[in-house]
């Protein structure tokens, strides 16, 4: 796990899903004025420079954040999401990706709180300094799968987490399944938006399912699928976010959003969007 840098991935395909996604799941909550806690159990550096020989290295950015840079016919989810991104680049041209804990922060209001976990140690003294100060904020050099059990549930009880964990070991789909039924159990009225990587793995293929016997109060699940695993079976085909107790109104937006982002990101013909969810 600690050899894991988001650096490398930044503001790729995945990256546009989960935070197109999250980013509607907090205006929700926006929308009452009691205020309400994010946590973020593997919050990366919380911003990263897509001029570094990580970003350019793949250069994932260029398939994902960058092919939605200059369009101007996107939906209003995704619209919002790469309007707010470009509040982090002056000048208009594309160098900086804010991470999921920066983004979550620029729409956050006075009282919100925001809990961050981070294990690796250069990641999380970057993100340290980049909320110092802001005391809503609380950033821990810890193991967030193990860490919200201490955060949830809120006070008051308002709020959602957020996982999305690197995947790099089989034990993390685990993990996550354990962490979530105990936090379901101890707030079972918060919103819980999971991503995970469409790969050829069989833990990632039966995590859904998993999922979905962690929330009888109903949950929503987006895929997109942009391009084509190599000869192997491996690469990052796609992902999916998996949202428990979603927004009454996640599943119209996201209708609007999938159809086109599977078109302006697809890398091949065979480029898919999917779309469940259950309503208790």
């Amino acid at each position: 796990m600690l050899a894991y840098r988001h650096a490398f991935h930044a503001g790729n395909h995945a990256d546009v899903l989960k935070h197109t996604v999250l980013l509607r799941v907090l205006q929700y909550l926006n929308q009452k004025d009691k205020p309400y806690r994010l946590v973020d159990t593997h919050a990366g550096a919380g911003g990263y420079s897509l001029t570094d020989d990580a970003a350019q290295k793949k250069g994932e950015y260029l398939q994902g954040i960058a092919r939605l840079w200059k369009r101007k016919d996107a939906p209003a989810p995704v619209a919002e999401y790469v309007d707010l991104v470009r509040q982090f680049n002056a000048g208009g041209e594309l160098r900086h990706y804010p991470g999921s804990p920066t983004l979550a922060h620029a729409v956050l209001r006075a009282g919100d709180q925001l809990r961050l976990f981070e294990l690796h140690p250069a990641d999380f003294r970057t993100l340290q300094l980049g909320f110092d100060g802001q005391r809503s904020v609380q950033v821990f050099n810890a193991d967030g799968f193990a860490g919200l059990k201490g955060q949830v549930p809120p006070a008051p009880r308002r709020g959602a987490v957020l996982i999305d964990p690197s995947y790099e070991g089989r034990d993390d789909y685990a993990k996550l399944v354990s962490a979530l039924r105990d936090a379901v159990l101890r707030f079972p009225e918060g919103t819980y938006v999971v991503w995970y990587p469409q790969v050829s793995k069989l833990e990632s293929a039966r995590l859904p399912k998993q999922l979905k016997g962690l929330a009888p109060k109903g949950w929503l699940h987006a895929t997109l699928s942009v391009q084509k695993p190599d000869a192997q079976g491996f690469g990052l085909a796609g992902s999916g976010v998996f949202v428990i107790n979603p927004p009454f109104t996640l599943h119209a937006e996201l209708a609007t959003a999938l159809p086109w982002l599977a078109e302006v990101l697809g890398q091949y013909d065979g480029a898919n969007w999917a779309l469940e969810q259950k309503v208790v």
